[in-house]
């Protein structure tokens, strides 16, 4: 966390809490979503001021709770999230970059949604991988030792036994078992809350962002 920023919440510690104003997106895009974008239930304007995305991603974190934010000065703007806190890409030299730019380095377990979505774990950060990215990672699954087809991933994803055929990701010199899981049981299962509110479920007055201005560097 940015220096300044734990000067301003040492300054400033009582300042409201602010929701539904930021959203990151399934595919890692920080979105700023105005009173009209949560009326009508929209994404928000995609943010692309990389100061203020360097900002963002090096002040995110979350409560106790499961509840994700980001630490504007004294102000904790709270996250609506799309899939999930992190979304990971592919990286030819990396392996897996996160959306906040860290590197996924040592991937503890893998699972696949009936949607098609991978889901990773690394230590305590979990990722979802941009499904712009899921055709390079399919290249890296294996049934029997043998590169799966499209067809045979459907088939295993689709399989109602409860015993599929073992599905393995073989990503840096590893070979790591896939697991199932239903998309909507993500967030329970690892403890995130995808759409944050306060604490006495009260209204926010829209204006709250506005109290402490997101820096711009």
């Amino acid at each position: 966390m940015d220096e300044i920023v734990k000067q301003a919440m040492a300054k400033w510690p009582n300042v409201p809490h602010c929701y539904g104003w930021l959203a990151l997106d399934a595919r890692g895009a920080w979105r700023m979503r105005d009173e009209r974008a949560q009326t009508l239930g929209l994404p928000g304007d995609k943010i692309v001021h990389a100061a203020l995305l360097g900002f963002i991603n090096r002040n995110y974190t979350h409560d106790d709770h499961g509840r994700w934010y980001f630490q504007n000065g004294p102000q904790r703007v709270y996250v609506d999230l799309e899939a999930a806190p992190y979304i990971a890409r592919t990286d030819p030299a990396q392996g897996f970059l996160l959306h906040t730019g860290e590197p996924l380095p040592t991937i503890d377990a893998a699972w696949l949604t009936e949607t098609g979505r991978l889901v990773l774990q690394s230590s305590e950060k979990i990722a979802v991988v941009d499904d712009r990215d899921i055709a390079q990672c399919i290249a890296d699954l294996r049934i029997d030792g043998i590169a799966v087809k499209d067809e045979q991933l459907l088939e295993w994803l689709a399989d109602q036994s409860g015993k599929p055929d073992p599905l393995i990701l073989c990503i840096a010199g590893r070979q790591l078992p896939v697991q199932r899981m239903l998309k909507d049981m993500i967030p329970d299962r690892f403890g995130f809350v995808q759409r944050p509110q306060p604490d006495n479920a009260l209204p926010v007055r829209s204006e709250n962002i506005q109290d402490a201005p997101v820096s711009r560097g």
